[in-house]
Parts: structure tokens; C-alpha cells; sequence
């Protein structure tokens, strides 16, 4: 039987030393389950795993889109799958590890097939945002998907847009594409979650911004600064640094800004996994009771 560990939990809480750690005992590749590392341009602001940390261990979906292409959590699912086929006519433990939470949740439990947006329906979308904002695309949503608006969290802007793309796109509801049932894998899935203290937590996010600035944030921000409107940089690290660049806010108060939106995701994550009820916890230093735990849920 094929095993899938999967080792997540909120940014900067220690998952990809760990990570590298537990692939290393089990003679496995690791796939990345960060939904920004994809985009090989965006070093800096997303933290990805160093020219060290690749060499210890061999990584996949790392850096292999570009910001300009369009890039899914259902494409995600079908780029490890296809690994994942490959990886296990070798072996019978495979590491998968990031805090993208349903990129993770497509690959565990599947998603439903989503059309690809066009960048025509795209532009239109985002033009339409820009001169209407969150309060005309609720009144398309509400048109176009009485049944997703009722549930859509209303000041999560991103998914309010996206949901309107779906839409257009399909040419029906999104809640006719959602069938919200899991799908049979063909591999037992190992889930552990990794959390801290919650002061040590949000210091080390607050030291790691402060290394990204460092590192030299702010000019790779202002190198894809003209290619701001790009979903693949509405993230936190540069939607800050981009009100900076336009004069809206002081660099100090946009350090300010991410650091305390980087502790905001964090919880997010946290309360996301949590509500899964199907991870083990564990701190980042229980590295013998995480192989023990592996050990006894490895399937033969």
C-alpha cells in the first residue's frame, strides 16, 4: 500500500526542516504544498525553500509556473497525482508538506473540476471589481449564484471574484460545478499538523519578515510592481509593499502590515486544520514521536 505523509500547519511554524527531516529517514522527494512557491519568480516573499534546502532534498511544484500563468488547486491535484504515480512505483512513502489549505485538501480528498479562466474573462472581472468594488461583484454573485452568495464569506473579496469568473466561465452557477464529496484514493494518507506556542509562534513570523526585508523584499516587490493586478501577487508581502510603492502608507507602517496579516493567515490556518478533525499535532522538535506515529499508520 502507497503512503502519503503529509506534514502542514501555519506559516513559519518549522514545516519544511521537519519536512526535509522526515523525507530524509524515508528515502523521499517532497512535493510542495504552497500555493505561492509555485511561481518561480517570487523567491523572497513566499519563503521558498533555499539552494541548500533543495539540494538535501529533491522538491516538486517548486518555482514551475510564472506569475503570468493561471495556476488551480484542481491543477495542483492533477500535477501530484500524476507524481505520485510515479514516485510510488519506487516507494511506499511519499512527503507532501506546505500550509495551503486547499491545495492540500484537493490531493487528501479531491475538488471539483473548475473551469480554467480565460484572460479575457479575467480582465473583465478584475475591471469590473476596480471601478464597482466588493459591493457590485456581491450584486453579480447574487445574480448569477443566489446559492453560492448565501454562503460565500461576503468580505473575502478574492473569493467573491473568483466565484464571478466561475460563472461567466461555466456559463452556469458555481454551486452546480461544487459537488462537496470526497473522492476514493488509491493511498493511505498520514496527516500531521504542526503548531507552537503562540507567542513563538507570531515571533518568529515577525523575525521572518524582518529577514525577507533583509533578503531584499521590497526590490523584488518593485520588479513586478507594474504587474501588480496578476491574482498570482494578491498576497500578503506584496499587496503591502505595492500601497508603499503608491504612496499610501510608509515603509515601516507596510513592514507593520505584513507582518500582523502573515499572524492573521497563521490563525487562519490553525482554525482550518483544526476543523478538519483528521491531523495528528505535534510540535516541530517531536521529530521521534512524529516517526513513531508515521511508523505505526504506515500501511504495507
Amino acid at each position: 500500500m502507497q503512503n502519503l505523509i503529509v506534514i502542514a500547519g501555519p506559516t513559519a511554524v518549522g514545516k519544511t526542516e521537519l519536512a526535509l527531516e522526515i523525507a530524509e529517514h524515508y528515502g523521499s522527494e517532497i512535493i510542495s504544498a504552497d500555493s505561492r512557491q509555485v511561481y518561480r519568480e517570487l523567491q523572497i516573499g513566499t519563503a521558498a525553500p533555499t539552494a541548500q534546502q533543495l539540494a538535501r532534498v529533491h522538491h516538486h511544484l517548486v518555482g514551475h509556473r510564472s506569475i503570468s500563468e493561471y495556476y488551480s488547486a484542481y491543477e495542483f491535484e492533477q500535477d501530484v497525482l500524476k507524481l505520485l504515480n510515479g514516485h510510488f512505483a519506487k516507494q511506499n512513502a511519499v512527503v507532501m508538506t506546505g500550509g495551503s489549505m486547499m491545495y492540500i485538501d484537493a490531493v487528501c480528498n479531491g475538488i471539483d473540476e473548475i473551469p480554467t479562466i480565460s484572460d479575457d474573462v479575467r480582465n473583465l472581472v478584475w475591471q469590473t471589481y476596480e471601478k464597482g468594488g466588493l459591493e457590485h461583484m456581491l450584486k453579480m454573485l447574487e445574480t448569477l449564484d443566489p446559492e453560492f452568495f448565501s454562503i460565500v464569506d461576503k468580505h473575502n473579496a478574492k473569493r467573491v471574484i473568483h466565484a464571478v469568473e466561475i460563472c461567466l466561465m461555466a456559463g452556469k452557477p458555481y454551486s452546480s460545478l461544487r459537488t462537496n464529496s470526497a473522492k476514493e484514493r488509491p493511498f493511505n494518507t498520514i496527516r500531521i499538523a504542526l503548531n507552537r506556542d503562540r507567542a513563538e509562534l507570531f515571533e518568529r513570523i515577525n523575525m521572518r519578515v524582518d529577514q525577507m526585508m533583509t533578503d531584499g523584499l521590497v526590490d523584488e516587490a518593485r520588479k513586478y510592481y507594474p504587474m501588480r493586478e496578476l491574482n498570482s501577487l494578491n498576497t500578503v508581502g506584496y499587496k503591502e509593499l505595492f500601497d508603499y510603492f503608491d504612496g499610501n502608507i510608509p515603509l515601516e507602517e507596510a513592514v507593520r502590515l505584513i507582518k500582523r496579516n502573515t499572524r492573521r493567515y497563521a490563525k487562519k490556518q490553525l482554525t482550518w486544520f483544526r476543523l478538519k478533525n483528521d491531523y495528528q499535532w505535534f510540535e516541530p522538535n517531536q521529530k521521534e514521536a512524529i516517526i513513531e506515529y508515521i511508523d505505526k499508520s504506515l500501511k504495507q
